[in-house]
């Protein structure tokens, strides 16, 4: 089997893994995460999304915190967008990637963006189009590529719908994601495989949550079959408001402690991405979900003044 030697990560954290928190988090906590993502050796983080605030109050200050970022050169600082109105207004930022997405499931369009797949493509085809004029790469994030969970089991043959479509519109890389954690490894593969039909496997990423525990047997899945980028979220953040009982993505941590235990590089230095996992999660006032980081924490010297038995950051 040969596996990839070295891995990129993209943490999804600060957006995909932030979005859904009830309690309004401060832009500067926001920040001061991708600094210590930044700081940890990721090399790609998805910082927010330019979407309407009526629908996702959690990222209504977005401009502030891409202005309050101090960008480090060779990061890649990317944004989702839903529409042209988001794009005008996430370029004023300098964003280095525009994320644009879609899903596999016709049910779940409907729910999530209020329209069909094919209609989600003619909204963002002119996004695709202004992001190359200037310039930029663009994402494309493909949603319930196994499961949905309005329609059950979605067919490898929706999955190479979407990608042909995406492909169409001149989108340059995708994700496949397992958004509500359903997936297991043949099945993730037949969605990665179906993907191939039209991205080669350098613009092909794996976005797995963790609702049932298969987020890394998932990922040894993909590595398998050659992928070697994918999205996690620090602390194991994030969780669909669409699909009741999903978990976050899975954590930044596991992954990169199962790679390095794999001998796969990944530029990241785990010790720095657990403080950035303690730090988000003491913001949030709660454990994080990250089972690696919560055991490396625990073997730590307990700082003078700490409870004993506490996860400080």
């Amino acid at each position: 089997m040969a596996l990839p030697a070295k891995v990129n990560i993209i943490d999804v954290g600060p957006r995909d893994g932030l979005q859904n928190e009830k309690q309004l988090v401060p832009a500067q906590v926001k920040t001061e995460l991708v600094h210590l993502l930044q700081t940890a050796g990721l090399r790609e983080i998805e910082v927010t999304s330019f979407v309407s605030p009526k629908w996702v109050p959690q990222m209504a200050d977005n401009a502030q915190v891409m202005g309050q970022i101090q960008r480090r050169d060779g990061v890649r600082y990317s944004v989702l967008v839903p529409n042209m109105k988001g794009m005008e207004a996430a370029l004023l930022t300098q964003p280095d990637e525009i994320v644009v997405f879609a899903s596999a499931s016709e049910s779940f369009s409907q729910k999530n963006i209020n329209c069909s797949i094919a209609e989600s493509i003619e909204r963002f085809a002119p996004v695709v189009q202004a992001a190359h004029a200037q310039g930029i790469v663009v994402r494309g994030a493909m949603s319930c590529t196994v499961g949905c969970p309005y329609e059950g089991d979605i067919a490898p043959a929706q999955v190479e719908y979407l990608a042909r479509l995406l492909h169409d519109v001149g989108v340059d890389r995708v994700d496949v994601a397992d958004t509500i954690g359903v997936g297991t490894p043949l099945k993730i593969q037949r969605a990665l495989e179906a993907t191939f039909k039209h991205f080669g496997v350098d613009n092909v990423s794996g976005h797995f949550h963790d609702t049932y525990g298969q987020a890394i047997g998932n990922t040894l899945a993909a590595l398998e079959l050659g992928v070697w980028n994918f999205q996690s979220s620090v602390a194991g953040l994030g969780g669909c408001p669409y699909a009741k009982g999903a978990t976050g993505n899975v954590a930044t941590e596991d992954v990169v402690f199962m790679l390095h235990g794999m001998g796969i590089e990944t530029g990241i230095d785990l010790d720095r991405l657990v403080d950035a996992g303690l730090y988000i999660s003491a913001q949030l006032g709660r454990p994080s979900h990250s089972r690696a980081g919560t055991a490396i924490a625990k073997k730590r010297p307990v700082q003078e003044g700490a409870a004993t038995g506490q996860i400080c950051a």
